[in-house]
């Protein structure tokens, strides 16, 4: 038996902790359950009306109650009771919670105290210090509620964000909600299995999203039950996306990839994927490290294959997520042909290469009108880790080409020389950028002839790419002007 490869390692199931939270976002049930609130101030009337919604009934204590406060309590009386007097610690009894609305800072304080000390859950307007819980912005598209907190220190950033998630779910969203809360029960009984139910809520979602402002209709329900009924067995498989991660900034991800990463159960990523780009995936969603580096420890590819197809044949929808544009040297023939032979779909989500982001870091084009008519992408290995014995030499010299070579720093040095011999013009322009489009982004600029030993010497560590070319000759001045007044 053949001993295994040191190079070989299995896929690696990684699980992404949590960061540190300033406060616990958490859903308070108040029907039916007593809310005191102690009127002082301007608020009173907003935080009694925000815990009547949620359909608590609230003891509302103040002695001399504003206008608003007053009206409130005469257009909700079944909910709000207000009582004209001050406080005292009697009111405390049953509450569920405890909001003062008061402006002087002793009565905060001694609010606060009583109601810890009946071990009811305190918020002390303003005054944080004095508070168990705090209010934060609200999107109301209730059953759908998005509450966002920038745990006091920015409400204008968290109103901003408010905003946003507004303008993304129109009104009418709400109706939706309401419909998925009513038709759950429905979905569960219907006979549909797992994989069926998953599918029909993943098409509910993406109708809601398209049509937020039409109400759904038991019809459409009925409608898509009818159409996952008739899904025969065997193409109730999930599904593989092979998805590009782009060079590495988060920023430069396609919508479409961030819909696949959100939707996803299972993510097979690269080395190369760059940080936060992960971020966009559901916390549920299972991570499996498949990584693949030239002259590194990597997975075997027909490993990542198998794994592939096995998730997906389970039901799962699973996004082989690969560094830059996949079908840019991925070996993304391999996986689709392995997920054609299982009988498993397969989407393809394009994303920018390093090059093109290289390219867009240093302010160039990859071609010039009456410069560079060509462009090609080549690669500096093959199989064997070895320079390719089929590249097109001619190609690589040829003064109208811009030429990108991707996985070629180890070999850079002799694939100069080598085209060198074959006609390139050594003085040919050349840049050779390590981890494009990331804060680390490292630059490298030389003639052909030089590029190899000046890389040669580079200590920065990380994926990197060659631009060659005469399409590479700029004015430096004009273009670190452009640059410089793009970042301003």
């Amino acid at each position: 038996m053949n001993a295994p490869s040191p190079h070989i390692r299995p896929p690696r199931e990684t699980a992404a902790r949590m960061g540190d939270l300033a406060t616990l976002p958490v859903f308070l049930k108040l029907q039916g359950k007593v809310a005191l609130v102690a009127g002082g101030s301007g608020g009173t009337a907003w935080k009694a009306e925000l815990l009547a919604a949620a359909g608590a009934h609230v003891r509302l204590v103040w002695a001399e109650p504003d206008g608003e406060t007053v009206k409130l309590a005469a257009d909700w009386p079944e909910r709000v009771t207000l009582i004209r007097r001050e406080m005292e610690d009697a009111d405390f009894d049953g509450a569920a919670i405890a909001i003062g609305a008061l402006e002087d800072e002793h009565e905060g304080a001694a609010f606060a105290a009583t109601a810890r000390a009946r071990g009811v859950p305190v918020n002390v307007v303003d005054k944080p210090a004095y508070c168990d819980f705090q209010f934060g912005a609200i999107v109301n598209r209730s059953p759908l509620v998005i509450g966002i907190s920038t745990d006091g220190g920015a409400p204008p950033l968290g109103q901003a964000v408010r905003s946003m998630i507004e303008t993304l779910l129109p009104a009418g969203f709400q109706r939706w909600a309401q419909a998925a809360k009513n038709w759950r029960g429905r979905v569960t009984g219907s006979g549909l299995d797992s994989a069926q139910r998953k599918s029909f809520w993943r098409r509910f979602a993406a109708l809601a999203m398209a049509k937020p402002n039409e109400a759904p209709c038991p019809v459409q329900r009925e409608a898509m039950i009818a159409d996952l009924e008739w899904v025969a067995p065997e193409l109730r498989s999930g599904h593989l996306a092979l998805v590009g991660a782009g060079p590495g900034d988060p920023e430069l991800l396609t919508l479409k990839a961030v819909r696949y990463l959100r939707e996803a159960d299972v993510i097979l990523y690269d080395d190369l994927v760059g940080e936060g780009v992960l971020a966009f995936a559901r916390r549920e969603a299972r991570k499996i490290h498949v990584g693949k580096r030239g002259g590194e420890v990597s997975c075997a590819q027909r490993e990542i294959c198998h794994l592939a197809v096995l998730l997906a044949s389970e039901g799962n929808r699973v996004v082989r997520l690969k560094g830059g544009d996949p079908l840019i040297f991925g070996r993304a023939d391999e996986e689709i042909a392995a997920a054609a032979a299982a009988g498993i779909p397969v989407t393809i989500v394009n994303g920018i290469s390093a090059a093109m982001a290289a390219a867009a870091g240093q302010g160039t084009t990859l071609t010039k009108r009456g410069v560079a008519r060509r462009l090609q992408f080549i690669t500096a290995h093959d199989e064997t880790g070895s320079l390719p014995s089929t590249l097109d030499w001619a190609s690589i010299a040829d003064p109208d080409a811009t030429t990108c070579i991707y996985m070629g720093r180890s070999k850079l040095g002799a694939m100069m020389d080598r085209a060198i011999g074959e006609g390139l013009d050594p003085a040919t322009p050349a840049r050779f950028v390590i981890n494009a489009s990331r804060p680390s982004e490292t630059v490298v600029s030389a003639e052909a002839a030089t590029i190899g030993a000046m890389v040669a010497t580079c200590l920065v560590s990380g994926p990197g790419v060659l631009l060659l070319g005469r399409a590479l000759e700029r004015n430096d001045g004009v273009v670190r002007t452009a640059l410089r007044l793009a970042a301003e």
